[in-house]
């Protein structure tokens, strides 16, 4: 398989917080590899290293076989990586329109699939709402907003951190439809969660992350099976 990013040995501080201590990892193309640990042991950090919110320390972070551990986070986004953050951060003053049509727009294949018109086909509850501003959405209208918004940018790699976070389990069910669905379309994800049902559900491969290192990396079933690492890092 042809690996689309490529963590090697990296080191992200924050102040003077040693957070990421040698985190390496692999995604592969139009697979859904998933990022699990408890909260606080460095997970988001992970995800703005690679977006560029965070400056890594030392280490290299590889997109399509180009180091981009230096670069900006505008440059990263142009070159097809989109971020669902955490707590959705939708705009909420703006029309779900609006926010539809805020972020860069990169060239290619994939840039032209996600238009406003597909992500409303990939949530109808959007369409409906598409004149309301992002206040008066539910919490699982702002998710499919978030969402929405990364594809957007025609990304060719899709960074969700926590994407079912305080959704009720129906929109759960849904979610992990609609990136089953992105991976088949060739959308390459990495997926950040707490939940190991969700992760069962949807991933290609898996890594455990404690205290800033990962401790455990394998297929999602080896690691259900492993109730030493559930109980150790997931708390399960």
């Amino acid at each position: 398989m042809t690996s689309m990013l490529t963590i090697s040995d990296i080191h992200t501080y924050i102040g003077e917080s040693h957070i990421l201590q040698g985190v390496s990892m692999d995604v592969p193309e139009g697979r859904v590899v998933a990022l699990l640990g408890r909260n606080g042991v460095g997970k988001t950090t992970l995800i703005h290293s690679i977006i560029g919110f965070r400056s890594i320390r030392s280490g290299s972070i590889r997109f399509e076989g180009e180091e981009i551990g230096a670069l900006p986070a505008h440059r990263i986004v142009r070159l097809g990586i989109g971020l669902v953050p955490q707590g959705r951060r939708i705009f909420s003053s703006l029309t779900v329109n609006e926010n539809l049509h805020v972020p860069y727009k990169s060239s290619g294949p994939k840039a032209a699939r996600y238009d406003a018109e597909r992500v409303f086909e990939l949530f109808p509850a959007l369409k409906e709402r598409r004149e309301h501003r992002g206040n008066k959405l539910s919490g699982g209208e702002q998710q499919m907003l978030a969402t929405g918004r990364a594809l957007m940018s025609g990304p060719k790699l899709l960074l969700m951190d926590e994407p079912s976070e305080g959704l009720a389990p129906l929109l759960v069910r849904e979610m992990a439809e609609i990136i089953r669905g992105l991976t088949k379309e060739g959308l390459t994800i990495l997926l950040v969660e707490q939940k190991l049902s969700f992760v069962l559900e949807i991933a290609d491969y898996a890594y455990v992350m404690s205290k800033g290192q990962i401790v455990y990396h394998s297929t999602p079933d080896a690691l259900w099976k492993n109730e030493e690492v559930k109980t150790r890092h997931l708390g399960i």
